[in-house]
């Protein structure tokens, strides 16, 4: 049964009421694996047919998370789609915490990495063909997004593509067109990030922190990875933002993490820079991407502007 939560209400003026951006829980389940895809959508109001991000969380989270992010989109015309991927959610922190190392663990594992791309699929079929809202969705304007661990899911639906049994192992969904990614780590146990990501050739936003530092039990990832990143992948057209300072949560919905002053204008510069950058995408619109590096210049160690490779401070 769908659940209708609404972000708010409409303003009734006279006769007439102002439409506002909402938001719909829907609860679907992928017969064919037996596995639950949980979404968020937010929905933009005004004119349709409208662009769609698709949004991958990290590891821990779920489709309550990164709403900073989906009702900012929503608020600009955008809807955004929220996976909650239930081999790796928020239900890894429940239960013994003397396993809770064992838990993380599995969910890094190569089994549940590929089943997350094929939730994000998934939810996308649903959408575009069995919901109401599929019509209203410009085909040509998708784009996906992901944090950590919902970077890589990203990655690999863009086209990052890894070797196994002595051949390529690729699940690209072509329906995607452009590809934020935040705080992107390496593949795991893979040495050759070139060999995985030249295949990514869609257009592609990085965005990071100078102590954006992955530390979990058996696992650890310098900031400088999610330059390597950056570098590694093969789009003709993509575009680093690094921050001075903040966190590896910092891109989350947790208010304190990177530093209590830091944390929201690293959030309102997030959210502002992957709209600037996929209407530069999708509409040829360059002006807010052109004036978003001189807005937040005092937050940047490091801005490289698309088909560019010089950096600026």
């Amino acid at each position: 049964m769908l659940r209708w939560l609404l972000l708010s209400t409409a303003l009734v003026v006279g006769a007439h009421a102002r439409a506002e951006p909402s938001a719909h829980d829907l609860d679907w389940t992928d017969e064919s694996r037996q596995r639950a895809v949980p979404v968020r959508l937010y929905w933009p109001a005004g004119a349709q047919p409208v662009p769609l991000v698709v949004f991958s969380h990290g590891i821990g989270g779920s489709r309550l998370g990164y709403s900073y992010l989906g009702e900012y989109f929503a608020s600009q015309g955008m809807a955004s789609l929220h996976l909650q991927h239930v081999g790796s959610d928020r239900s890894l922190w429940g239960g013994n915490p003397l396993s809770l190392v064992g838990r993380l663990q599995d969910a890094a594992q190569e089994h549940e990495a590929l089943e997350r791309v094929k939730d994000l699929s998934f939810a996308l079929d649903q959408l575009l063909t069995h919901h109401e809202f599929g019509a209203r969705i410009d085909r040509a304007r998708i784009a996906a997004a992901g944090h950590s661990y919902g970077a890589n899911t990203v990655m690999l639906a863009a086209g990052a593509s890894v070797q196994r049994a002595g051949r390529r192992l690729n699940v690209r969904d072509p329906r995607i067109k452009a590809a934020v990614l935040l705080s992107a780590p390496p593949f795991y146990g893979e040495d050759d990030a070139r060999a995985i990501l030249q295949s990514v050739t869609l257009p592609t936003l990085h965005v990071t922190a100078t102590e954006d530092i992955i530390r979990i039990p058996g696992y650890y990832s310098p900031a400088s990875d999610r330059v390597a990143v950056y570098e590694a992948v093969g789009s003709p057209f993509k575009a680093l933002a690094v921050f001075e300072g903040g966190s590896h949560s910092i891109f989350t919905n947790r208010g304190g993490s990177g530093g209590a002053e830091l944390n929201p204008k690293v959030k309102s510069a997030t959210k502002e820079l992957a709209i600037a950058f996929l209407q530069r995408v999708f509409e040829g619109k360059s002006e807010a991407l052109a004036r978003w590096p001189e807005t937040y210049r005092a937050l940047l160690a490091r801005w490289t502007s698309p088909g560019t490779s010089a950096a600026a401070r």
